[in-house]
Parts: structure tokens; C-alpha cells; sequence
């Protein structure tokens, strides 16, 4: 096998490259407009966007982040209220709760997915339980329909951290649609990324459209009256207009992913490094992503999980293979939640996806001679 020069985790002048020229024309046209908040390029995002989640409505924001936080103010969700989410996931699922004075109320996690456990859900419902927020992980939709079951039952809203899976999908839904709103990311690393932070945020209720509508400007309908306390959350115009040209690329992209996500799974099994997608990883096999019923998984990250990880990084580092944990530390371990007064061992499937798993590249211009470079350093690795 001929070997590469490494492979980059991610490579986006590869995608830039082929928009070049179209990318640049529209941020002249911007600049030459001097139109940079709001206006008609934002609008335009918001309604392709729409159409793209099947949604009503779409707002733009400022990053998913803010995402997060305007849907949760939408709900009034402030102090003493709880929001129970999963501990494995980027800091902002808990940040974001945490900084309207909410308390972050954690469930662990599926360990074949890594999304949230619905079945441990209910018992942490309590009367302070203001939303639940589930989180669609590494682009793959949570187990929803016993999450929009409890929600109806119980009147608790679902907000859904769609930041990695725009465009997945569960039984034919498309994730943004299972609850009260769903906040999408535009981070450039993203499957669909801005030049800079960016987020959006969907939704197919009338009134909370509205309201969500005038948070994001400082709680104003009509300029300078204020019906809110809201916030800055407006996504730039540039922004907007980069991300509109990207949108139209964005089903060819996560084909090409999930295309690199099936050489993998050929690539790692003919080379004898996969174990049973059911099974435990060893020192010598590593789990494959698993890809449950009835999804649309966009594979924003390739996640994998070994017995031998850190040895494997050590190793595809040294290579210049990139490669990357998401994520290190269980949300219930971070220091700034201590207060939260949870112990080692209280998400044990959490806490071992933190200490198994590691991501390697999958974005849609990876060669096949890349992901053969890949395996073999993996398999240098392990012995094998």
C-alpha cells in the first residue's frame, strides 16, 4: 500500500476549494451591499433551512450556543428550574441550562449510540423539571419517540441539541421537528459550517417562533420597545450567505460521508480489526460506529471505541494521522459542576465512553488511499 503524507482530522480547503470562486463573489456582493445584520440574506437561510429540516420555521442565531440559550428562554427555563440532558455531549448541552440559573439533571447514556437512555428518564422527572433536552450525537438522531411520548404525557418540552445533525433523520423525521425546538451549530467544523461561529434554531409552534423571534433582539417586536429581556443572538449577514451556498452542497457531503463510513467498515473488518458491533473492544479490535434502525446518520464525527486507545493516539499522532476525544471528561466530572454534587461511577456508560472512545477523519473528500493510511496506523498501533 502506498502510504500518505498524513491525513488531516479535517481538511475544509478542500471543500473551499471547488466554492472558491462563488463563495468570494457573494461576500463582495455583501460588502458592496453594506447590508451585514439581518436583511435578506438571513431571511433567505432561514427559509431554505426550513424547508430543508421540514420545518415551519427557522431562525438564524449567532452560534448553537446561543441556540441552546434562546430556546430555553423561550420556555422561560430560569433559576431553580431543572433540565434533565445527557453528561457526554460539548460543554454548551450544560452550559447552556446552567447559565440561566437552571440545574443540569443528568441521565447516562446508550453506549451503542451514545445518545441518552430514555428508559432512565422518567425518574428524574421531579417538579422543577422545566425541559428535557436530548442530544443528537456525532449525527445521529437520540431514540426519540419515548422522549416525545414522556413530553406529551407530562407537558415537559423537548429541546433538541441538534448542533451536530442537521439533516438526520429518525423514521423519516428530520431531526429539529420531535420538540418544541431544535438548535442547530454552523461551527466550521461542522457538516454544514459558517466561516465563523453561527447557529440556527427550528421550530413548528407559532408563538414560540414569535417569541424566540424577539429574544434574539434584545426582546424587541418593534425597534426600541422591549416586551423582553433578551438577548444579542442575530446570526451576521456574510454568515448567512456563505451558509446558503453551502446548504445546496450539503446532501452530496454527507453521502460522501457516509459512503467513507462504509469503506471503513470494509477496511477495518477485512483487516481484523473490528469487533462485533455488539461486542466490548479489546486490546486488538476496536467498535465501529453503530448505526441504529430506522436513522439517517450523517456521520459528523467517526467514533470509534478501544481498550487500547490512548496507546492508538499516541501511535496516529507520531503518523500525522488526525484524530481527536470527544469527549475527555463526563459533564458530571467537570469542576464547574462539582456543585451538582454527583461521584465517579454515577454515569458509569458515560464515563467510559470517555475513556474508550476517539474519533477519526470521515469528512467527504477523504481519499480511499487516506482511509487505507488510517486503518494501517491503527493496526501498526494494536500489533495487528
Amino acid at each position: 500500500m502506498a502510504q500518505t503524507s498524513g491525513v488531516p482530522l479535517l481538511d475544509l480547503k478542500a471543500q473551499y476549494q471547488p466554492l472558491r470562486e462563488e463563495i468570494l463573489a457573494t461576500l463582495e456582493r455583501v460588502a458592496d451591499s453594506q447590508y451585514f445584520i439581518m436583511g435578506p440574506e438571513v431571511e433567505g437561510l432561514e427559509t431554505e433551512v426550513a424547508a430543508y429540516c421540514r420545518s415551519k420555521y427557522a431562525l438564524g442565531v449567532s452560534s448553537g450556543t446561543d441556540a441552546l440559550l434562546l430556546a430555553l428562554m423561550a420556555l422561560d427555563v430560569g433559576n431553580g428550574d431543572e433540565v434533565i440532558t445527557t453528561p457526554y455531549s460539548f460543554f454548551a448541552t450544560a452550559g447552556s441550562i446552567a447559565r440561566l440559573g437552571a440545574k443540569p439533571v443528568f441521565v447516562d447514556i446508550e453506549p451503542r449510540t451514545f445518545n441518552l437512555d430514555p428508559t432512565l428518564i422518567e425518574k428524574k422527572i421531579t417538579s422543577r423539571t422545566k425541559a428535557i433536552m436530548p442530544v443528537h450525537l456525532f449525527g445521529q438522531c437520540a431514540e426519540m419517540k419515548p422522549l416525545v411520548e414522556l413530553s406529551k404525557s407530562t407537558g415537559i418540552p423537548l429541546v433538541e441539541d441538534a448542533a451536530q445533525a442537521i439533516g438526520s433523520e429518525y423514521y423519516g423525521e428530520r431531526a429539529g421537528n420531535f420538540g418544541a425546538a431544535g438548535c442547530f451549530s454552523f461551527f466550521p467544523s461542522k457538516n454544514l459550517g459558517a466561516f465563523g461561529d453561527a447557529g440556527l434554531v427550528t421550530t413548528n409552534n407559532d408563538e414560540l417562533y414569535e417569541r424566540m423571534k424577539s429574544l434574539r433582539l434584545h426582546g424587541s417586536s418593534v425597534k426600541y420597545y422591549h416586551d423582553f429581556v433578551g438577548a444579542n443572538f442575530r446570526i451576521d449577514a456574510i454568515q448567512a450567505a456563505v451558509l446558503r451556498i453551502k446548504l445546496r452542497h450539503l446532501d452530496s457531503w454527507t453521502s460522501a460521508r457516509q459512503r467513507n463510513a462504509a469503506r471503513y467498515q470494509e477496511l477495518f473488518t477485512s483487516a481484523g480489526l473490528a469487533a462485533p458491533r455488539d461486542g466490548q473492544p479489546t486490546e486488538k479490535q476496536l467498535v465501529l460506529p453503530y448505526e441504529a434502525p430506522n436513522r439517517r446518520h450523517i456521520y459528523n464525527q467517526y467514533v470509534v471505541r478501544s481498550a487500547a486507545r490512548d496507546q492508538i493516539l499516541a501511535h496516529l499522532k507520531k503518523s500525522q494521522i488526525g484524530c481527536e476525544v470527544y469527549y475527555p471528561l463526563s459533564l458530571h466530572q467537570q469542576r464547574c459542576f462539582k456543585s451538582l454534587g454527583y461521584n465517579d461511577g454515577d454515569f458509569p456508560q458515560s464515563e467510559r465512553a470517555a475513556a474508550e472512545t476517539f474519533a477519526i477523519p470521515i469528512y467527504g473528500e477523504l481519499s480511499f488511499e487516506q482511509q487505507q493510511e488510517v486503518v494501517h496506523r491503527i493496526g501498526e498501533a494494536l500489533g495487528v
